[in-house]
Formats: C-alpha cells, sequence, structure tokens
C-alpha cells in the first residue's frame, strides 16, 4: 500500500540508525540511505519536543539541493528525564550515570521526524513515557558490558535485554522508544 503511494518519490533516508532502517524495510518502503555530518547542538533554552524538533529539522537543513522526486526523511530521538535530555552516552562511563539516573523512575522517549521535498516540509513528533523498576549496578554494568549501547539515546535500547528485564510500564509508542513514531510516519507519507 505505501509502497505504491511512494512510487512517485526517490524515498531518503537520513539515518545511520540500523534500527530505523529496518523500519523502513519493515513498511516495505524501497528507499536509499544518505547521511551528513552535523554537529548536534541545540539551543540551551530549548526543552522536550522542542530540541527534537529542531535538531530533525537540522538534520534536513544539511540536504540543501533536493531533486523535484526526492523526499527526505530526517530523525532524532532523545530522552527526557526530571528536565533535562539525555542523548547518546559518550562512553561505558556515561552510559552507567544514565541508567543509574532513570532506575526507579519515569522518563519520556521524544522522537520528531522531518519529511521535506522541494515543495514542503513537515515536523511530526511522538512522546513515551517509559518507567523503570530499581536497577542493580551489576545489572547495569551486565547491560552496558554486553550490549555496548552507546549508539542509543539514554543508554538504553527497549528491544534488548534491559527492556526485558528493566521496564516496569510504558505508556504510548513501543516503536517511538525503538526510535522512530512508525504509526504516525506511515499516517503522514498515507496522506502525501
Amino acid at each position: 500500500m505505501l509502497k505504491q503511494k511512494l512510487n512517485n518519490y526517490n524515498v531518503i533516508l537520513a539515518s545511520g540508525s540500523p534500527r530505523r532502517q529496518q523500519f523502513f524495510r519493515d513498511l516495505d518502503i524501497d528507499f536509499s540511505i544518505q547521511l551528513k555530518e552535523i554537529e548536534e547542538i541545540y539551543p540551551e533554552n530549548l526543552k522536550g519536543v522542542a530540541i527534537t524538533d529542531y535538531l530533525s529539522n537540522l538534520k534536513s537543513d544539511a540536504f540543501s539541493t533536493l531533486n523535484n522526486k526526492d523526499l527526505l526523511i530526517t530523525s532524532d530521538t532523545i530522552v527526557w528525564l526530571e528536565g533535562k535530555a539525555l542523548g547518546k552516552p559518550k562512553d561505558a562511563k556515561e552510559a552507567f550515570t544514565m541508567l543509574r539516573a532513570m532506575s526507579g523512575k519515569k522518563h519520556e522517549v521524544i522522537t520528531s521526524v522531518c519529511i521535506k521535498s522541494n515543495s514542503f516540509r513537515k515536523i511530526i513528533n511522538d512522546i513515551t513515557s517509559v518507567t523503570f523498576k530499581e536497577l542493580s549496578d551489576d545489572e547495569i554494568q551486565y547491560y552496558i558490558n554486553n550490549y555496548k549501547p552507546f549508539d542509543k539515546a539514554g543508554a538504553y535500547g527497549i528491544q534488548e535485554w534491559i527492556g526485558f528485564i528493566g521496564i516496569d510500564k510504558i505508556e504510548g509508542s513501543y516503536f517511538n522508544v525503538v526510535g522512530l513514531p512508525v504509526h504516525k510516519l506511515y499516517k503522514e507519507l498515507m496522506n502525501l
């Protein structure tokens, strides 16, 4: 269905995330991957969803010229905990600090997606609440040592071991936590 709808477009996914790429394959979308290096820096006054909206838009701005049939999709995800954004950890120590901070608490996973062509640009976003059980230091260390979650916002993947043993409650889209609000993206693409 969606494949037919997107027949007239050259869909470009500007994401190195294997999870986002898999979502596109699972949606049966023909797409190419194009990556541009950008510094993911945002104004300090931005909070929550304004951060991911800004960054997904910034990523799309890196593609200054698009062909008429190009449809560019960029995305950004953060974990929002107690008024602070948690991005990807630099190292094991920072990953441990992030997971320790989330232990026994609720946080939000916020993802924004920018859909851009030569004639339009639209940003959609989604917020999912996730509650972790109290994680032991041993559980956190085991996860970091075995899964090396350094490419993931908030230092965890819900689809990995830590998600199986550590999540008490989720309110909203599971797929948004994995890295893409697939249901909202599908709806937008079907409405093109």
